[in-house]
């Protein structure tokens, strides 16, 4: 059995959408539907690690440090 890989625009716009909490649920179903969910976790830690980064940058400017 051909194992599925989510499409890279499809996973992107995924994780996107569940960080700030407006996934369609349309789109909840077809995540759940893959066979595995390693995809969604690396991307979802990957950006987490980015916007906590993202962050940091910016309380750093704000401070002048």
């Amino acid at each position: 059995m051909a194992e599925r890989k989510p499409p890279r625009p499809n996973l992107i716009k995924s994780i996107a959408g569940a960080l700030i909490g407006v996934q369609s649920e349309k789109n909840r179903e077809i995540d759940f539907s893959q066979q595995r969910p390693l995809p969604f976790i690396l991307a979802g830690i990957a950006a987490i690690a980015l916007f906590v980064g993202v962050l940091v940058a910016v309380s750093q400017l704000v401070a002048g440090g």
